[in-house]
């Protein structure tokens, strides 16, 4: 009875070997999709220089986003690991972030302030949701070890986000004035529960 065991153990293992090695990325491979990243970054960024003032702008910053999130992206398929993956997760973050930042730069006043507030905002809430997953993904040696470790990160995920909603929230008051921005800021610290 052993002896099939053993058998169908092999050729499991055997054929899990065989289905790894097809996704695995050989360094040839990884070089060369480093040259393709580096080839479309620089067709991209090539491609803004026929434009002017901020609409420039802005395509560099999405040329240099997806050329930041691309090799992000290489490094988690050549190396997969939940840190690789969470690299991933916050370079696409940082890249809406800095785009988003430069599109503010078309706003003036108050009207841009908010514009950059949501912008950290959203920056924030996406960083913080990758570190979220980060602690999912990580082992643990127990159920309820790992069940305190993602409570723990929501629970500092979610002050960091109160916080960032707080500031653009706060910025929002700054285009009233007098007793209409003083209840503002009032109502909205209540919101946040700040003092």
């Amino acid at each position: 009875m052993q002896f099939p065991s053993t058998r169908t153990l092999i050729a499991a293992v055997a054929a899990g070997l065989v289905a790894t090695s097809a996704f695995a990325m050989t360094p040839a491979e990884h070089k060369a999709a480093k040259g393709s990243i580096e080839a479309t970054y620089k067709a991209d960024k090539q491609k803004c220089d026929a434009l002017s003032a901020n609409a420039k702008d802005i395509c560099q910053k999405e040329a240099k986003g997806k050329e930041k999130v691309a090799q992000a992206e290489l490094e988690a398929q050549y190396k997969p690991s939940a840190k690789n993956t969470q690299k991933v997760a916050e370079a696409r973050a940082d890249a809406a972030y800095e785009v988003a930042k430069e599109k503010c730069d078309d706003l003036k006043g108050n009207e841009k302030d908010v514009c950059e507030k949501d912008a950290k905002a959203a920056h924030v809430k996406a960083k913080e949701d990758a570190k979220i997953a980060a602690v999912q993904a990580k082992p643990a040696d127990n159920p309820a070890e790992k069940a305190a470790a993602v409570a723990e990160a929501r629970k500092e995920a979610n002050a960091e986000r109160n916080d960032a909603n707080y500031q653009a929230a706060k910025e929002r008051c700054d285009a009233l004035s007098g007793n209409a921005k003083s209840a503002c800021v009032d109502d909205i610290k209540r919101m946040y529960g700040k003092s």
